[in-house]
């Protein structure tokens, strides 16, 4: 066994422990757990035929929830969380920029949404709502702009739109495990 063949499965036993022991906690104020919100953000981006870098995005999108110590729904006690930062961060240590931008960029996506697509902030969960005052709320028009430049700005919308879609509690139960082939071929991509 290769040196990148171990890295690659020891990170993948350290993502399920991390989804599969640290992601049963409520995902914000859903019906759903982080790791149930992952799977079927991962599944909607697998069901759309994407990329293995997208796939893994959508799946690991929240992984900064994950990894910081903030206790389970900081934004109750009006701290932003910067999740996006966090999980962006850890991810780039494993993985190519086709998976972190998009997760570093999946809450200015809300923001670009919410300001760009006025009935959009409609769609956003009670929680998404009271994270988004937080998070800056709507850009200016030099923030629009600055995102619609960025390389992975459309990668991100996409991610937005999956992760709204992905709080169904009658949703089909999907094993984070189904999802190791995605992960371990963007690791070795």
């Amino acid at each position: 066994m290769n040196d990148t063949h171990t890295a690659a499965e020891q990170l993948w036993e350290q993502l399920l422990d991390i989804y599969e022991a640290r992601a049963l906690r409520p995902y914000g104020l859903s019906l759903i757990n982080q790791r149930a919100h992952a799977v079927q953000s991962g599944e909607r981006a697998r069901q759309q035929g994407l990329s293995d870098a997208m796939i893994t995005a959508c799946l690991l999108h929240d992984i900064g929830h994950m990894v910081h110590q903030l206790g389970e729904y900081p934004a109750a006690q009006g701290i932003d969380d910067q999740h996006e930062s966090l999980g962006a961060s850890w991810l780039s240590r494993h993985f190519p920029p086709s998976v972190c931008e998009p997760v570093r960029l999946h809450v200015a996506a809300k923001r670009y949404l919410c300001t760009v697509e006025p009935l959009y902030r409609g769609r956003l969960s009670r929680d998404s709502i009271e994270s988004l005052a937080l998070q800056g709320g709507l850009m200016s028009s030099e923030e629009v702009t600055a995102f619609e430049s960025e390389t992975y700005g459309r990668d991100a919308v996409t991610l937005r739109r999956f992760d709204e879609l992905a709080k169904d509690p009658h949703a089909p139960a999907i094993a984070f495990a189904g999802f190791r082939a995605y992960v371990l071929r963007t690791l070795a991509g």
